[in-house]
Protein backbone atom coordinates (compact mmCIF):
# COMPACT_ATOMS: atom_id res chain seq x y z
CA UNK A 1 0.00 0.00 0.00
CA UNK A 2 2.70 2.14 0.76
CA UNK A 3 3.95 1.68 -2.70
CA UNK A 4 0.56 2.24 -4.22
CA UNK A 5 0.66 5.54 -2.49
CA UNK A 6 3.55 6.68 -4.00
CA UNK A 7 2.80 5.66 -7.78
CA UNK A 8 -0.29 7.74 -7.30
CA UNK A 9 1.78 11.06 -6.19
CA UNK A 10 3.83 10.34 -9.11
CA UNK A 11 0.72 10.39 -11.28
CA UNK A 12 -0.83 13.25 -9.63
CA UNK A 13 1.89 15.96 -9.56
CA UNK A 14 2.29 16.62 -13.21
CA UNK A 15 -1.49 17.90 -12.90
CA UNK A 16 -0.88 20.91 -10.78
CA UNK A 17 2.18 21.98 -13.64
CA UNK A 18 -0.64 21.86 -16.36
CA UNK A 19 -3.31 22.18 -14.06
CA UNK A 20 -3.89 25.12 -11.24
CA UNK A 21 -0.32 26.47 -11.78
CA UNK A 22 -0.47 27.16 -15.45
CA UNK A 23 -3.89 28.34 -15.23
CA UNK A 24 -3.07 30.97 -12.77
CA UNK A 25 0.48 31.81 -14.04
CA UNK A 26 -1.45 32.82 -17.35
CA UNK A 27 -4.39 34.50 -15.17
CA UNK A 28 -1.87 36.78 -13.71
CA UNK A 29 -0.20 37.59 -16.87
CA UNK A 30 -3.59 38.92 -18.21
CA UNK A 31 -4.89 36.81 -20.40
CA UNK A 32 -8.60 35.99 -20.91
CA UNK A 33 -10.74 33.22 -19.24
CA UNK A 34 -11.53 31.94 -22.54
CA UNK A 35 -7.99 31.51 -23.43
CA UNK A 36 -7.27 30.03 -20.08
CA UNK A 37 -9.86 27.51 -20.82
CA UNK A 38 -8.56 26.39 -24.39
CA UNK A 39 -5.58 26.09 -22.88
CA UNK A 40 -7.04 23.37 -20.94
CA UNK A 41 -6.99 21.41 -24.48
CA UNK A 42 -3.48 19.71 -23.49
CA UNK A 43 -5.46 17.72 -20.99
CA UNK A 44 -7.18 16.10 -24.23
CA UNK A 45 -3.76 13.64 -24.70
CA UNK A 46 -4.80 11.81 -21.58
CA UNK A 47 -8.03 10.93 -23.54
CA UNK A 48 -5.97 9.22 -26.09
CA UNK A 49 -2.83 7.64 -24.26
CA UNK A 50 -4.46 4.28 -24.87
CA UNK A 51 -3.58 4.97 -28.27
CA UNK A 52 -0.10 4.24 -27.91
CA UNK A 53 -1.05 1.90 -24.18
CA UNK A 54 -0.26 -1.21 -26.16
CA UNK A 55 3.74 -0.44 -27.16
CA UNK A 56 4.32 0.79 -23.26
CA UNK A 57 2.99 -3.06 -22.76
CA UNK A 58 5.13 -4.82 -25.02
CA UNK A 59 8.16 -2.30 -25.67
CA UNK A 60 11.31 -2.39 -23.72
CA UNK A 61 13.36 0.43 -23.21
CA UNK A 62 16.98 -0.57 -24.06
CA UNK A 63 19.41 -1.30 -21.22
CA UNK A 64 17.46 1.12 -18.57
CA UNK A 65 14.28 -1.89 -18.82
CA UNK A 66 17.15 -4.26 -17.42
CA UNK A 67 18.25 -2.21 -14.80
CA UNK A 68 15.17 -0.86 -13.54
CA UNK A 69 12.28 -3.07 -14.59
CA UNK A 70 9.65 -2.85 -17.36
CA UNK A 71 7.59 -0.75 -15.63
CA UNK A 72 9.85 1.68 -13.86
CA UNK A 73 12.31 1.86 -16.46
CA UNK A 74 8.88 4.12 -18.88
CA UNK A 75 8.35 5.96 -15.68
CA UNK A 76 11.54 7.49 -15.02
CA UNK A 77 12.09 8.46 -18.61
CA UNK A 78 8.79 10.35 -18.90
CA UNK A 79 9.72 12.29 -15.16
CA UNK A 80 13.20 13.43 -17.67
CA UNK A 81 11.32 14.53 -19.82
CA UNK A 82 8.74 16.73 -17.64
CA UNK A 83 12.20 17.79 -15.67
CA UNK A 84 13.70 19.24 -18.98
CA UNK A 85 10.11 20.95 -19.77
CA UNK A 86 9.87 22.46 -16.31
CA UNK A 87 13.08 24.11 -17.29
CA UNK A 88 11.87 25.37 -20.35
CA UNK A 89 9.01 27.23 -19.09
CA UNK A 90 11.22 28.82 -16.35
CA UNK A 91 12.90 31.07 -19.09
CA UNK A 92 9.20 31.72 -21.09
CA UNK A 93 7.08 34.55 -20.69
CA UNK A 94 3.41 33.25 -21.72
CA UNK A 95 2.47 37.20 -23.34
CA UNK A 96 5.05 36.63 -25.61
CA UNK A 97 5.85 33.02 -26.42
CA UNK A 98 1.96 31.77 -25.32
CA UNK A 99 2.72 28.97 -28.15
CA UNK A 100 5.42 27.65 -27.53
CA UNK A 101 4.50 27.75 -23.51
CA UNK A 102 1.10 25.54 -24.48
CA UNK A 103 3.52 23.60 -26.69
CA UNK A 104 5.68 22.80 -23.62
CA UNK A 105 2.36 21.83 -21.52
CA UNK A 106 1.32 19.83 -24.51
CA UNK A 107 4.66 17.67 -24.19
CA UNK A 108 4.31 17.55 -19.96
CA UNK A 109 0.95 16.31 -20.80
CA UNK A 110 1.43 13.45 -23.31
CA UNK A 111 4.46 12.36 -20.76
CA UNK A 112 2.41 12.49 -17.73
CA UNK A 113 -0.59 10.64 -19.64
CA UNK A 114 2.42 8.01 -21.13
CA UNK A 115 3.51 7.98 -17.46
CA UNK A 116 -0.29 7.47 -16.04
CA UNK A 117 -0.27 4.00 -18.15
CA UNK A 118 2.97 2.49 -16.53
CA UNK A 119 1.86 3.86 -13.14
CA UNK A 120 -1.64 2.56 -13.46
CA UNK A 121 -0.10 -1.09 -14.24
CA UNK A 122 2.26 -1.27 -11.91
CA UNK A 123 -0.48 -0.10 -9.41
CA UNK A 124 -2.73 -3.06 -10.33
CA UNK A 125 -0.17 -5.69 -10.74
CA UNK A 126 0.33 -4.90 -6.91
CA UNK A 127 -2.64 -6.67 -5.87
CA UNK A 128 -3.39 -10.78 -7.15
CA UNK A 129 -6.45 -11.20 -9.31
CA UNK A 130 -10.16 -10.91 -8.55
CA UNK A 131 -9.10 -9.73 -5.20
CA UNK A 132 -11.50 -6.96 -4.85
CA UNK A 133 -11.42 -5.79 -1.25
CA UNK A 134 -7.68 -5.31 -1.81
CA UNK A 135 -8.64 -3.75 -5.05
CA UNK A 136 -11.01 -0.94 -3.31
CA UNK A 137 -8.46 -0.77 -0.95
CA UNK A 138 -5.46 -0.22 -3.00
CA UNK A 139 -7.97 2.08 -4.92
CA UNK A 140 -8.19 4.33 -1.95
CA UNK A 141 -4.43 4.41 -1.46
CA UNK A 142 -4.04 5.36 -4.88
CA UNK A 143 -6.27 7.92 -5.04
CA UNK A 144 -4.86 9.44 -1.92
CA UNK A 145 -1.61 9.28 -3.64
CA UNK A 146 -2.62 11.24 -6.38
CA UNK A 147 -4.46 13.93 -4.47
CA UNK A 148 -1.61 13.99 -2.06
CA UNK A 149 0.49 14.73 -5.51
CA UNK A 150 -1.85 16.92 -6.80
CA UNK A 151 -2.83 19.11 -3.70
CA UNK A 152 0.60 18.82 -1.51
CA UNK A 153 2.15 19.66 -5.03
CA UNK A 154 -0.33 23.11 -5.41
CA UNK A 155 0.73 24.24 -1.69
CA UNK A 156 4.37 24.13 -2.83
CA UNK A 157 3.74 25.46 -6.17
CA UNK A 158 1.57 28.23 -4.19
CA UNK A 159 3.52 29.42 -1.69
CA UNK A 160 6.78 29.29 -3.46
CA UNK A 161 5.14 31.78 -6.16
CA UNK A 162 3.62 33.85 -3.44
CA UNK A 163 7.21 34.01 -1.31
CA UNK A 164 9.31 35.22 -4.58
CA UNK A 165 6.27 37.30 -5.68
CA UNK A 166 6.41 38.78 -2.49
CA UNK A 167 9.96 39.66 -2.42
CA UNK A 168 9.95 41.18 -5.54
CA UNK A 169 10.58 38.94 -7.48
CA UNK A 170 9.10 39.73 -11.67
CA UNK A 171 9.36 36.17 -12.63
CA UNK A 172 8.46 34.50 -9.47
CA UNK A 173 6.03 31.74 -11.79
CA UNK A 174 9.35 30.97 -13.56
CA UNK A 175 11.82 30.36 -10.61
CA UNK A 176 8.70 28.30 -8.84
CA UNK A 177 8.86 25.84 -12.28
CA UNK A 178 12.82 24.87 -10.95
CA UNK A 179 11.45 24.55 -7.74
CA UNK A 180 9.07 22.02 -8.70
CA UNK A 181 11.57 19.96 -10.78
CA UNK A 182 13.05 19.21 -7.41
CA UNK A 183 10.33 17.13 -6.65
CA UNK A 184 10.06 15.41 -9.84
CA UNK A 185 13.88 14.15 -8.79
CA UNK A 186 12.89 13.48 -5.06
CA UNK A 187 10.14 11.48 -6.42
CA UNK A 188 12.38 9.40 -9.09
CA UNK A 189 14.83 8.19 -6.00
CA UNK A 190 11.10 7.35 -3.85
CA UNK A 191 10.60 5.06 -7.14
CA UNK A 192 13.64 3.22 -6.54
CA UNK A 193 11.95 1.61 -3.71
CA UNK A 194 8.58 0.02 -5.44
CA UNK A 195 8.99 -3.48 -5.98
CA UNK A 196 8.40 -4.59 -9.44
CA UNK A 197 8.01 -8.66 -10.58
CA UNK A 198 8.50 -9.86 -14.04
CA UNK A 199 5.16 -11.46 -15.32
CA UNK A 200 6.03 -14.35 -17.25
CA UNK A 201 2.49 -15.54 -17.10
CA UNK A 202 1.58 -11.94 -19.17
CA UNK A 203 4.51 -12.45 -21.86
CA UNK A 204 3.51 -15.86 -22.35
CA UNK A 205 -0.36 -15.12 -23.52
CA UNK A 206 0.58 -12.41 -25.61
CA UNK A 207 3.59 -14.46 -27.63
CA UNK A 208 0.27 -17.20 -27.80
CA UNK A 209 -1.89 -14.54 -28.93
CA UNK A 210 0.67 -13.31 -31.64
CA UNK A 211 0.95 -17.10 -32.82
CA UNK A 212 -2.81 -17.23 -33.35
CA UNK A 213 -2.53 -14.46 -35.76
CA UNK A 214 0.83 -15.60 -37.27
CA UNK A 215 -1.12 -19.31 -38.11
CA UNK A 216 -4.43 -17.44 -39.77
CA UNK A 217 -2.10 -15.37 -42.07
CA UNK A 218 -0.10 -19.10 -43.19
CA UNK A 219 3.29 -17.80 -43.61
CA UNK A 220 6.33 -17.21 -41.00
CA UNK A 221 8.68 -14.35 -42.14
CA UNK A 222 9.72 -10.99 -40.93
CA UNK A 223 6.19 -9.14 -42.75
CA UNK A 224 4.25 -11.89 -40.92
CA UNK A 225 5.86 -11.51 -37.20
CA UNK A 226 5.52 -8.02 -37.56
CA UNK A 227 2.04 -8.10 -39.08
CA UNK A 228 1.31 -10.73 -35.86
CA UNK A 229 2.55 -8.64 -33.34
CA UNK A 230 0.97 -5.48 -34.11
CA UNK A 231 -2.40 -7.13 -34.95
CA UNK A 232 -1.62 -8.79 -31.00
CA UNK A 233 0.02 -5.61 -29.37
CA UNK A 234 -3.17 -2.89 -31.02
CA UNK A 235 -6.06 -5.25 -31.31
CA UNK A 236 -5.67 -8.09 -28.58
CA UNK A 237 -6.92 -5.67 -25.52
CA UNK A 238 -10.19 -4.21 -27.33
CA UNK A 239 -11.16 -7.83 -28.69
CA UNK A 240 -10.49 -9.01 -24.75
CA UNK A 241 -12.38 -6.35 -23.32
CA UNK A 242 -15.53 -6.84 -25.72
CA UNK A 243 -15.21 -10.41 -25.59
CA UNK A 244 -15.45 -10.64 -21.95
CA UNK A 245 -18.49 -7.61 -21.48
CA UNK A 246 -20.62 -8.14 -24.66
CA UNK A 247 -21.04 -5.39 -26.99
CA UNK A 248 -24.15 -3.88 -25.57
CA UNK A 249 -22.65 -3.74 -22.21
CA UNK A 250 -19.13 -2.82 -23.24
CA UNK A 251 -20.28 0.29 -25.09
CA UNK A 252 -22.76 0.88 -22.05
CA UNK A 253 -19.51 0.63 -20.22
CA UNK A 254 -17.54 3.28 -22.38
CA UNK A 255 -20.38 5.68 -22.77
CA UNK A 256 -21.20 5.74 -18.20
CA UNK A 257 -16.97 6.50 -18.08
CA UNK A 258 -16.94 9.12 -21.03
CA UNK A 259 -19.97 11.01 -19.39
CA UNK A 260 -19.41 10.27 -15.57
CA UNK A 261 -16.53 13.39 -14.32
CA UNK A 262 -17.88 16.14 -17.02
CA UNK A 263 -19.62 18.40 -14.60
CA UNK A 264 -16.92 17.72 -12.10
CA UNK A 265 -14.05 18.84 -14.92
CA UNK A 266 -15.70 22.20 -15.85
CA UNK A 267 -15.64 23.52 -11.96
CA UNK A 268 -12.18 22.42 -11.94
CA UNK A 269 -11.07 24.12 -14.67
CA UNK A 270 -12.69 27.35 -13.68
CA UNK A 271 -12.15 26.96 -9.63
CA UNK A 272 -8.94 28.76 -9.19
CA UNK A 273 -9.74 31.53 -11.97
CA UNK A 274 -13.29 31.33 -10.15
CA UNK A 275 -11.37 32.16 -6.21
CA UNK A 276 -9.20 34.82 -7.81
CA UNK A 277 -11.84 36.66 -9.34
CA UNK A 278 -14.19 36.53 -5.89
CA UNK A 279 -11.02 38.11 -4.29
CA UNK A 280 -8.96 35.40 -2.83
CA UNK A 281 -4.96 35.68 -2.46
CA UNK A 282 -2.46 32.39 -3.51
CA UNK A 283 -2.29 32.39 0.04
CA UNK A 284 -5.97 31.80 0.58
CA UNK A 285 -6.21 29.52 -1.85
CA UNK A 286 -3.38 27.51 -1.04
CA UNK A 287 -4.90 27.07 2.60
CA UNK A 288 -8.25 26.23 1.55
CA UNK A 289 -8.25 24.56 -1.33
CA UNK A 290 -4.94 22.77 -1.46
CA UNK A 291 -3.94 22.11 2.41
CA UNK A 292 -7.33 22.11 3.70
CA UNK A 293 -8.64 20.12 0.69
CA UNK A 294 -6.05 17.89 1.10
CA UNK A 295 -6.82 16.58 4.36
CA UNK A 296 -10.30 16.52 3.48
CA UNK A 297 -9.52 14.18 0.58
CA UNK A 298 -7.28 11.62 2.46
CA UNK A 299 -9.90 11.26 5.03
CA UNK A 300 -12.79 10.68 2.62
CA UNK A 301 -10.98 8.95 0.27
CA UNK A 302 -9.87 6.39 2.65
CA UNK A 303 -13.40 6.23 4.19
CA UNK A 304 -14.62 6.18 0.31
CA UNK A 305 -12.68 2.91 0.18
CA UNK A 306 -14.25 1.39 3.32
CA UNK A 307 -17.26 2.10 2.05
CA UNK A 308 -16.52 0.11 -1.36
CA UNK A 309 -15.20 -2.82 0.45
CA UNK A 310 -18.81 -3.21 2.96
CA UNK A 311 -20.98 -2.01 -0.12
CA UNK A 312 -19.78 -2.56 -2.85
CA UNK A 313 -18.42 -1.05 -6.32
CA UNK A 314 -21.92 -0.49 -7.96
CA UNK A 315 -23.43 1.87 -4.93
CA UNK A 316 -20.57 3.58 -4.59
CA UNK A 317 -20.69 4.97 -8.01
CA UNK A 318 -24.59 6.07 -7.66
CA UNK A 319 -23.72 7.57 -4.29
CA UNK A 320 -20.71 9.46 -5.85
CA UNK A 321 -22.66 10.70 -8.94
CA UNK A 322 -25.08 12.03 -6.50
CA UNK A 323 -22.45 13.71 -3.76
CA UNK A 324 -20.86 15.18 -7.14
CA UNK A 325 -23.52 17.20 -8.49
CA UNK A 326 -24.59 18.10 -4.83
CA UNK A 327 -21.61 19.94 -3.89
CA UNK A 328 -21.63 21.50 -6.98
CA UNK A 329 -24.42 23.98 -5.89
CA UNK A 330 -22.70 25.36 -3.09
CA UNK A 331 -20.16 27.56 -5.57
CA UNK A 332 -23.49 28.66 -6.39
CA UNK A 333 -24.32 29.72 -3.05
CA UNK A 334 -20.32 31.02 -2.77
CA UNK A 335 -20.60 32.91 -6.42
CA UNK A 336 -24.02 34.50 -5.41
CA UNK A 337 -23.33 35.63 -1.74
CA UNK A 338 -20.33 38.55 -0.29
CA UNK A 339 -16.75 36.80 -0.18
CA UNK A 340 -16.99 34.75 2.68
CA UNK A 341 -14.05 32.44 3.86
CA UNK A 342 -16.22 30.21 5.67
CA UNK A 343 -18.37 29.48 2.87
CA UNK A 344 -15.40 28.55 1.17
CA UNK A 345 -14.04 26.18 3.07
CA UNK A 346 -16.81 24.88 3.74
CA UNK A 347 -17.42 24.12 0.15
CA UNK A 348 -13.95 23.29 -0.92
CA UNK A 349 -14.41 20.66 2.05
CA UNK A 350 -17.33 19.26 0.63
CA UNK A 351 -16.13 19.45 -2.81
CA UNK A 352 -13.39 17.26 -1.69
CA UNK A 353 -15.64 14.62 -0.02
CA UNK A 354 -17.63 14.19 -3.34
CA UNK A 355 -14.31 13.93 -5.52
CA UNK A 356 -12.70 11.70 -3.09
CA UNK A 357 -15.39 9.39 -3.03
CA UNK A 358 -16.03 9.46 -6.72
CA UNK A 359 -12.82 8.69 -7.75
CA UNK A 360 -11.87 6.10 -5.09
CA UNK A 361 -15.44 4.45 -6.31
CA UNK A 362 -14.27 4.67 -10.24
CA UNK A 363 -10.84 3.67 -9.63
CA UNK A 364 -11.61 0.97 -8.25
CA UNK A 365 -14.63 -0.02 -10.98
CA UNK A 366 -12.69 0.35 -13.69
CA UNK A 367 -9.26 -1.48 -12.55
CA UNK A 368 -12.02 -4.62 -11.45
CA UNK A 369 -12.86 -4.26 -15.28
CA UNK A 370 -9.25 -5.04 -17.21
CA UNK A 371 -7.65 -8.49 -17.95
CA UNK A 372 -4.35 -8.83 -16.72
CA UNK A 373 -2.72 -9.67 -19.67
CA UNK A 374 -3.46 -6.23 -21.02
CA UNK A 375 -3.19 -4.34 -17.30
CA UNK A 376 -2.01 -1.14 -18.53
CA UNK A 377 -3.78 -0.75 -22.30
CA UNK A 378 -7.33 -1.90 -21.41
CA UNK A 379 -6.98 0.49 -17.86
CA UNK A 380 -5.53 3.22 -20.31
CA UNK A 381 -8.43 2.92 -22.70
CA UNK A 382 -10.89 3.25 -19.80
CA UNK A 383 -9.43 5.92 -17.87
CA UNK A 384 -8.07 7.85 -21.22
CA UNK A 385 -12.00 7.93 -22.54
CA UNK A 386 -13.46 8.78 -19.01
CA UNK A 387 -10.39 11.73 -19.33
CA UNK A 388 -12.15 12.48 -23.03
CA UNK A 389 -15.01 13.39 -21.33
CA UNK A 390 -13.43 15.56 -19.34
CA UNK A 391 -10.88 17.28 -21.30
CA UNK A 392 -12.44 17.82 -24.80
CA UNK A 393 -15.72 19.27 -23.15
CA UNK A 394 -14.25 21.20 -20.66
CA UNK A 395 -12.03 22.83 -22.26
CA UNK A 396 -15.29 25.41 -23.26
CA UNK A 397 -15.25 25.85 -19.42
CA UNK A 398 -14.48 29.56 -19.65
CA UNK A 399 -16.23 30.08 -22.88
CA UNK A 400 -19.52 29.41 -21.04
CA UNK A 401 -18.66 31.95 -18.51
CA UNK A 402 -18.15 34.21 -20.69
CA UNK A 403 -21.33 33.37 -22.51
CA UNK A 404 -23.34 33.54 -18.98
CA UNK A 405 -21.32 37.01 -18.83
CA UNK A 406 -19.85 35.80 -15.80
CA UNK A 407 -22.56 34.90 -13.94
CA UNK A 408 -20.91 31.74 -12.00
CA UNK A 409 -24.11 30.78 -10.25
CA UNK A 410 -25.55 29.51 -13.33
CA UNK A 411 -22.58 28.26 -14.57
CA UNK A 412 -22.13 25.81 -11.34
CA UNK A 413 -25.79 24.43 -11.56
CA UNK A 414 -25.11 23.92 -14.90
CA UNK A 415 -22.00 21.78 -13.99
CA UNK A 416 -24.15 19.80 -11.14
CA UNK A 417 -26.81 18.71 -14.06
CA UNK A 418 -24.15 17.28 -16.11
CA UNK A 419 -23.48 14.43 -14.05
CA UNK A 420 -27.37 12.98 -14.88
CA UNK A 421 -26.14 11.35 -18.25
CA UNK A 422 -23.95 9.39 -16.46
CA UNK A 423 -25.68 7.63 -13.99
CA UNK A 424 -28.78 6.64 -16.34
CA UNK A 425 -25.87 4.76 -18.47
CA UNK A 426 -25.15 3.54 -15.01
CA UNK A 427 -28.26 2.24 -14.42
CA UNK A 428 -29.04 0.69 -17.63
CA UNK A 429 -26.13 -1.74 -17.27
CA UNK A 430 -25.58 -2.57 -13.67
CA UNK A 431 -27.17 -6.00 -13.62
CA UNK A 432 -25.16 -7.15 -16.17
CA UNK A 433 -21.97 -6.30 -15.46
CA UNK A 434 -19.29 -8.66 -14.74
CA UNK A 435 -17.00 -6.58 -11.97
CA UNK A 436 -16.01 -10.15 -9.74
CA UNK A 437 -16.76 -8.67 -6.78
CA UNK A 438 -15.63 -11.06 -3.97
Amino acid sequence: MLRILLLGAISGFPWVLIGSSLSLWLKEDGLSRSTIGWAGLIFAVYAFNYLWAPLIDRFQIPILTKKIGHRRAWIVIMQVIILACLCAWSALNPTENLTLLITIGLIIATASATQDITVDALRIEQIGKNESKSMAAGAAVSVVGWWSGYKLGGVVALFTAQYFENIGINNYWQITFLILGLVIILMNIGLMFVHESTSIDRKSKQKEIDLLIQNKIGSKNIISNLVSWIGSTMGGPIISFFRNNGFSIAIGILSFVFLFKIGEAFLGRMSIVFYKEIGFSKGDIAIYSKTLGWITTVVFTLLGGLFVIRSGVLKAMFLAGILMASTNLLFTALAWSEKSELLFAVAVIFDDVAAAFATVAFVAFISLLVDRTYTATQYALLASIGTAGRTTLASSSGALVDWLNGDWGIFFILTAIMVIPSLICLWLIKDKLKLNEK
